[in-house]
């Protein structure tokens, strides 16, 4: 009875959390005293990006800081922000864009499976979409594989979760 075991790496956030965490940004900025009257706003655009609009630089940085703090409070991975070019707003106002990153792109996903590959830990890889399937006969094996992700990501500079670990 030798059956496969498998787990699935992807690489996902939780929309909710997100948008929980924005809103506490929202109300932490109208509150702080070093920012209320910036005029400075931070916008959820589904679940493509998050757009920080403010006065200067130095009021971005804290925004963009407190934004760190609240997706980390709520399990949220900060590699999902994928920072774009500081442009200019109306008004002399500073805009940025923070694309999110979901799914796993197609050379990472090659990238994790050669990686894999490279351990001579006996399981296989498969791309399947935008998640990498992980399967052999020993879930030992598979924990080793989920331990050499796990200190790879910073190589990989994504967040990865480890879903399906059947």
């Amino acid at each position: 009875m030798a059956k496969d075991c498998s787990f699935d790496v992807v690489s996902e956030f939780d929309k909710q959390e997100l948008v929980n965490a924005v809103d506490q940004v929202k109300r932490e900025v109208t509150s702080r005293f070093d920012l209320k009257d910036s005029n400075s706003e931070i916008e959820l655009e589904g679940d493509k990006s998050i757009t920080i609009t403010t006065s200067d630089d130095m009021k971005l940085r804290n925004i963009y800081d407190i934004l760190q703090s609240k997706l980390v409070k709520r399990n949220l991975n900060i590699r999902i922000l994928d920072p774009q070019p500081i442009e200019n707003a109306l008004g002399g106002r500073i805009r940025r864009v923070y694309n999110l990153k979901k799914g796993l792109t197609q050379e990472l996903a090659k990238k994790i499976v050669a990686d894999i590959k490279d351990s001579k830990i006996k399981v296989q890889a498969s791309i399947q979409g935008d998640q990498v399937r992980v399967s052999g006969k020993d879930k030992d094996n598979l924990q080793e594989v989920i331990k050499m992700l796990r200190g790879n990501e910073e190589k990989y500079d994504y967040p990865l979760q480890f879903t399906n670990y059947r």
